[in-house]
């Protein structure tokens, strides 16, 4: 089962949260997730994975809500990511999309013509 671990702080090492689960049963992988554009630094939350559905099941009823390093943190079962979910989405300004938005005028930028209803943005 994979658990997600929140509101953890900043300081929690990989090896802490391991050391914080290993008492339920066996932990196959405790991982902290850092930002890579900040020194590394954690984000404040991470995953653990353990093999037996009963003793994660059981770590999370236990450990959910207490303080540990002065946080309360958050614990339950992470949901699978669904297909296209995660990663970032690459914006685009004006013509990749029909009908508006970006700093295109002629296809509806900033100051296009909402209607004859509106006494705005008339140019």
């Amino acid at each position: 089962m994979n658990i997600y671990v929140g509101n953890l702080n900043w300081g929690m090492t990989s090896d802490d949260l391991h050391n914080l689960f290993a008492p339920y049963g066996e932990v196959a992988s405790a991982k902290i997730v850092t930002d890579k554009f900040n020194n590394n630094r954690s984000k404040g939350f991470g995953f653990v994975e353990m093999g037996d559905d009963d003793a994660a099941r059981k770590a999370i009823s236990e450990l959910n809500e207490t303080e540990v390093s002065g946080r309360k943190i958050v614990v339950n079962e992470s949901a699978p990511r669904q297909e296209g979910e995660g990663g970032y989405k690459k914006k685009t300004f004006g013509g990749g999309r029909s009908g508006g938005g970006g700093f295109n005028r002629d296809r509806g930028g900033y100051n296009r013509n909402r209607g004859e209803g509106n006494s705005y943005n008339r140019y």
